[in-house]
């Protein structure tokens, strides 16, 4: 169980495979597409925690690679997100609402990197460290 997506149950580790295949499988050539494959990798993750933030990494790091931006973090409220990404399995207009209006070109900003690390673990309420003061 997860309580972080709502208590949603898990399938048995036996699918796991069949579902990381299909989202490989998924295309990712624009931001809605990259932003389903996101949404169902978040679904799929087997691990109870980091997988929130090894997931936005991976957006990020997709989005860069793919369309030439990264989601400017600290643009995107903690309340919001974690309830668009609860209802991003059944409907994720709103996650790729507030992910759209996020995006910036600034792909290589250092400080929109770090920024981006540290509103990741804000979001799962790590606050007690900032990635400027390590």
């Amino acid at each position: 169980m997860n309580i972080a997506k709502g208590n949603f149950r898990f399938a048995p580790v036996i699918y796991l495979e069949a579902a990381l295949e299909n989202i490989d499988k998924m295309p990712q050539s624009d931001f809605d597409e990259i932003v389903e494959k996101y949404v169902e990798m978040n679904i799929a993750h087997p691990f109870r925690e980091g997988n929130g933030r090894s997931t936005r990494i991976w957006l990020d790091h997709i989005l860069k690679s793919k369309i030439g931006k990264v989601v400017d973090w600290s643009r995107v409220d903690k309340e919001d997100y974690l309830l668009a990404m609860e209802r991003s399995p059944i409907r994720d207009i709103e996650i790729k609402y507030l992910l759209k209006n996020a995006l910036t070109d600034d792909i290589d900003s250092r400080e929109i990197y770090l920024k981006g690390i540290d509103h990741s673990y804000y979001y799962e309420g790590y606050t007690a460290f900032k990635t400027e003061e390590l």
